[in-house]
């Protein structure tokens, strides 16, 4: 059944609500900021009085429709949920009161994540192409419309988006949980190889030379931009080749920060669980910088296999000396410094063949794996294509 779904401009159902606020020379303020492609506002951070240059903002309200000018293009819109009411904004970010009689913010807040928006945003937008200098001006943003039918009918479509957002994300756990389990079982799979093996020497040894930190410019994504790699590259032991930002700040050639295939990269900050992870670089992108939160391991090919230096890293009795080791005072996010990778344990008493059988052993192992986390793959990307088809055909009035 198709519902018939008038095009209705946001001026007749959004009215200005800018709430202007001074914050006082001693007031702390927890600040938001937004998502896009319809992530939403979230809470960016409390920031400290001495901190806030500018005291002049603008307090939100649970309920309030907000954006980001400067990137509505980019599908940076949403509805502000309870948790957020009463924290703070720039002038950035102007805000709505919602005509309850003719709009339902649950209906707005799934049209928000919908491309049609987004691409609407893009051609009312004015300004160059650079990334933070096409704006949408609230006259602009009045203009935006959406398909509204009746009250009833938004509720309706809201429960049904609702069910199928639900559906989704449970689908996705269970895939994270799986994920999760096959990498227990690798890991487990090393620590049964690597458990006769003691491991009496450093991780030092075996490096041509003392790790570095690389070096994390301003990224502002310009197409042409050079790709420096992002926390996510490397996070879960496997090098992820999309995880990237791009700046164009200049670069020096001759530079310590630019990777090589092959190149063994550690995460020197994370979460507790996450940090000193270790993946290798397999050349793409090409020219590559890697950011200051990692730290590069040059390898020592007449010492060490790279590839059993990595299942090496993987292994319990590194995790165990990471966790123990790490440093800093939030629980959250701990560091290790050069000298803690320099003393990672290691075995002396392998030959460069005796590693890499090792290697090659643990490497035809997880090759099968693979193999299920190729599926996995394939169904991860169903499930993200899943919600923009169902907005689809819900903004179509197809649902």
């Amino acid at each position: 059944m198709t519902v018939a779904m008038p095009r209705v401009p946001f001026r007749e159902f959004l009215r200005p609500n800018l709430r202007p606020h001074t914050l006082a020379a001693d007031q702390d303020a927890n600040l938001v900021g937004m998502r896009w492609y319809g992530g939403g506002p979230f809470h960016r951070e409390l920031k400290a009085a001495q901190k806030i240059q500018k005291k002049s903002h603008f307090m939100i309200k649970s309920g309030d429709v907000i954006y980001n000018k400067l990137f509505a293009w980019k599908g940076a819109f949403g509805v502000v949920p309870n948790e957020l009411d009463g924290m703070f904004v720039s002038d950035k970010f102007p805000t709505y009161q919602v005509d309850s009689d003719k709009a339902s913010t649950r209906y707005l807040a799934w049209y928000f994540r919908h491309h049609g928006v987004w691409e609407q945003a893009q051609k009312k937008s004015t300004g160059s192409a650079a990334i933070s200098k096409l704006t949408l001006n609230p006259p602009q943003f009045l203009e935006l419309d959406v398909p509204l039918p009746s009250l009833d009918e938004q509720n309706r479509i809201s429960d049904r988006v609702d069910y199928y957002a639900h559906r989704i994300e449970e689908a996705k756990a269970r895939r994270a949980s799986s994920r999760a389990q096959i990498h227990r079982f690798m890991q487990s799979a090393a620590n049964a190889v690597f458990a006769n093996y003691a491991a009496d020497a450093l991780l030092g040894s075996v490096l041509a030379r003392p790790p570095r930190n690389g070096w994390s410019p301003k990224c502002d994504n310009a197409e042409d931009g050079t790709p420096v790699l992002t926390l996510a590259a490397v996070t879960g032991w496997h090098y992820d080749a999309t995880a990237f930002k791009r700046t164009s700040l200049p670069t020096t050639e001759e530079s310590h920060y630019w990777l090589e295939d092959g190149d063994l990269l550690i995460t020197r900050s994370n979460t507790p669980e996450l940090v000193g992870h270790v993946a290798i670089y397999d050349g793409q992108p090409s020219p590559c910088i890697y950011p200051d939160l990692m730290m590069k391991l040059s390898i020592d090919d007449t010492k060490a296999w790279r590839r059993f230096v990595w299942w090496w890293m993987q292994s319990q009795r590194v995790r165990d000396y990471v966790a123990k080791n790490a440093k800093g005072s939030s629980p959250t996010m701990k560091k290790i410094a050069q000298g803690v990778v320099m003393a990672v344990p290691f075995p002396s008493g392998l030959s460069l063949p005796e590693q890499k059988k090792l290697a090659v052993r643990l490497d035809a192992l997880h090759l099968k794996v693979a193999q299920v986390q190729t599926l996995q793959s394939g169904t991860a990307a169903e499930l993200e294509a899943m919600l923009p088809a169902i907005l689809d055909t819900a903004f179509r009035g197809r649902l």
